[in-house]
């Protein structure tokens, strides 16, 4: 529906163009004509060549507010209808998911082994993450997707990396730390914060090295860095691993390549910030940083926070 919207737009522009080119030409034409020609004989054409061309410019105007107003319009109940699904995909999906678990929960205590049990319980557990997942990307373009707050960035990298430090036997790294304040919505950046970690955690052996890190770029800007000693990136998966659904080796399993949304809402989360989040290949792995705006730094970039090092 959008691109044949946009193919009229572009039709009525066009045509638009070309009336205007017309009566471009014919006013060129008219004041050429006074001036090689003085006289009376061109000033009654003249003055009805302005008449019409202001009364075409003023309908011209007209349209354009009818056509800015009906999109205006339509965005409106666009949103709407989106709020709307969002809050009721919200509760049709994930009530079901949490009757199921309330009720396997209720039963462990009674049943012998509980291997099966487990199970079913871990796959709801995953299927509602998907669905939080599945929620946040729909609401990336909602006007309200951000709570933008003040955030002591240093003390904020802290505290997530002491959260990850405790998660998984790996050799964790606090590296140098900007010290400012970061203008962003600390929910959804400690949400992207953790899909890199996690994402840098599942393709990494045990005792490899992840490191967080970040520098201000100079400029009011921030780079947030992940580094990890993994697998690297694909050359093939550089394009478009923060495409929502893609998986950078698809011959991982789905419980340790999970279903390719948290690169995927990240990106997202950046681009509502007004930044953006890129990867690059190492000779030991990769590094993902996200570069964000609003970065106010109280620190010389000589100033920086030793590193400290976590072994899991």
């Amino acid at each position: 529906m959008r691109a044949i919207a946009q193919r009229r737009d572009l039709r009525a522009a066009s045509r638009r163009y070309r009336i205007e080119l017309v009566w471009t030409a014919l006013f060129a034409a008219e004041i050429f004509a006074m001036i090689v020609w003085p006289g009376d004989m061109f000033e009654v054409p003249l003055l009805a060549t302005l008449f019409v061309g202001m009364a075409w410019q003023a309908s011209r105007r007209i349209e354009a507010l009818r056509i800015a107003e009906d999109r205006a319009e339509e965005r409106r109940s666009l949103l709407e209808r989106q709020e709307r699904f969002i809050h009721d995909a919200s509760h049709e999906l994930r009530t079901p998911v949490t009757i199921a678990r309330g009720h396997l929960e209720v039963l462990a205590p009674d049943v012998a082994d509980t291997a099966e049990l487990d199970v079913a319980l871990d796959e709801l557990g995953r299927m509602d993450a998907i669905i939080g997942r599945l929620l946040v990307l729909a609401t990336a373009d909602q006007p309200d997707f951000l709570r933008i707050d003040e955030i002591e960035l240093d003390h904020f990298l802290e505290d997530v990396f002491m959260r990850w430090s405790e998660v998984a036997p790996r050799a964790w790294r606090l590296g140098a730390l900007a010290t400012g304040r970061l203008s962003a919505d600390p929910e959804r950046l400690r949400a992207a914060l953790d899909a890199l970690l996690e994402n840098a955690v599942k393709y990494t052996a045990d005792h490899a090295a992840i490191e967080l890190r970040s520098r201000y770029d100079g400029a009011g800007g921030v780079l947030i860095e992940v580094e990890d000693e993994g697998c690297g990136v694909p050359d093939a998966a550089l394009h478009r691993i923060f495409d929502r659904f893609a998986r950078a080796d698809a011959a991982r399993t789905r419980v340790a390549g999970g279903v390719g949304l948290g690169l995927a809402i990240v990106d997202a989360i950046a681009k509502g910030h007004g930044g953006r989040c890129t990867v690059e290949r190492t000779d030991r792995g990769s590094v993902f940083a996200l570069q964000l705006p609003g970065f106010a730094s109280t620190a010389p970039p000589a100033l920086v926070s030793p590193r400290r090092s976590v072994r899991a």
